[in-house]
């Protein structure tokens, strides 16, 4: 099954329509507004004069008994319902208490009731005094094209805003999308705004630190695996073929058959230590006070097959009759690769192990670690992978990973310092 390709919609047309259909319909609703104002105003202003002119009237009849001329030329003053207009007396009787009707041939007129008088109402044909009715046409014709006017503003507007506002989007996206994650740049998210587009950037930035991490972590541990497993594998080897010896005895076989279920516990807690280091916590489980004599005895003795026809001589100080919290497979790991370089890279003299002020330090007299090497530990290519590059390699991981301080030295011979507190 063919699958469909995801179509997206671009982000600057839709901020740019939503803006411009929220200016289109704030620019009617003002115009609405402005035209019913219009309409108000004109009205009040009518009703304002035929109130002053209802005022006088009643004063008048209230002060000589009887009912004055109107002054207004527009207005009449009506004693019956009867007399009023036939174009509006009708609505008037179906609707009494209404104040404004309209008028055969544009007539319009403002009817005002006298409450304390039945009968009496004083009538204004207001047709000439209408200023907004007779331009009602242009001035619907003016706010419908402002209103488009508005629109066009308010689009070119959000245009130029959406363009402004997808741009960063869309460098992100390509940079996101279309780059490999080892080419990703370390720190991107300083190029983007200070703003949510800036907040996206920083966690995919986190987001592919964590990835690359994550991939250099699973590579290592497949370096490490095949590395570290040398060793025990090769104790395997070796006791396979004296258990298939016909010749050896029972104590023998059974010596025999220790090695080979010491090496695969050891194989097993050198797996378990690289995956923990393979794992982006840094856990501090599994810890405990242990001595670390035995495990440099063992680690001593897991490496001898590298000291075979040469004139070496180990010394163990008494200081390493201590007691550490630590995780005893990270420091056999450690004893390994440090013991396992020292056996393999010293053709003569001696090698060391002391434990001084909770660091722990292994001297040799080999030839050395080579600069390029000892100072760049983290950038090992695949190259020197191999040997004492390597070993070191796992050895400062592990130092990172349990936040102890390694320090290499080199003069007539190596010196490694490990804090393990």
């Amino acid at each position: 099954m063919t699958k469909k390709s995801t179509k997206y919609h671009s982000l600057s047309r839709r901020i740019v329509l939503q803006f411009c259909l929220f200016t289109l319909g704030l620019s009617l609703i003002y115009s609405l507004i402005s035209f019913v104002l219009m309409y108000t105003l004109e009205d009040s202003f009518i009703e304002k004069d035929i109130g002053q002119e209802a005022k006088y009237l009643q004063t008048y009849y209230q002060q000589r008994n009887q009912w004055p001329a109107v002054r207004q030329p527009n207005m009449q003053l009506h004693f019956s319902k009867t007399t009023l207009p036939d174009d509006m007396r009708e609505d008037f009787l179906t609707e009494p208490k209404r104040t404004e009707f309209y008028g055969d041939e544009g007539r319009h007129y403002h009817l005002f009731t006298f409450s304390d008088y039945k009968d009496v109402y004083l009538l204004a044909e207001v047709s000439n005094d209408l200023m907004v009715r007779p331009i009602r046409g242009g001035v619907i014709t003016f706010l419908c094209v402002s209103a488009i006017i508005v629109t066009f503003i308010a689009c070119f507007i959000a245009w130029l805003i959406g363009r402004k506002t997808a741009k960063p989007l869309r460098q992100l996206a390509d940079l996101a999308g279309g780059v490999a994650p080892k080419q990703v740049p370390a720190i991107f998210a300083n190029q983007f705004p200070n703003n949510e587009i800036g907040i996206l950037a920083h966690t995919l930035e986190q987001s592919f630190q964590r990835m690359i991490q994550a991939l250099e972590r699973e590579k290592c541990f497949t370096r490490d695996v095949s590395h570290e497993l040398r060793t025990p594998l090769a104790i395997i080897k070796n006791a396979i073929e004296l258990q298939q010896n016909k010749q050896a005895n029972v104590d023998t076989k059974k010596r025999i058959e220790q090695r080979i279920f010491d090496a695969a516990e050891q194989m097993e807690k050198t797996v378990n230590t690289l995956l923990m280091l393979a794992r982006e916590e840094h856990t501090r489980a599994d810890k405990k006070n242990v001595k670390i004599m035995p495990i440099i005895e063992k680690s001593i003795l897991d490496n001898r097959l590298l000291l075979k026809d040469k004139n070496i001589n180990i010394i163990i100080s008494d200081s390493c009759h201590t007691n550490v919290y630590i995780q005893p497979e990270m420091l056999k790991v450690l004893l390994d690769n440090l013991l396992s370089n020292a056996f393999k890279y010293t053709q003569a003299g001696e090698i060391s192990v002391d434990f001084i002020d909770e660091r722990l330090i292994i001297k040799d007299t080999g030839p050395g670690i080579k600069e390029n090497i000892s100072d760049n530990l983290t950038d090992i290519s695949m190259k020197n992978s191999q040997g004492t590059g390597f070993g070191l390699s796992i050895v400062k991981r592990l130092c990172e990973h349990q936040e102890w301080q390694l320090t290499i030295e080199n003069h007539e011979g190596t010196r490694i310092s490990i804090s393990l507190g």
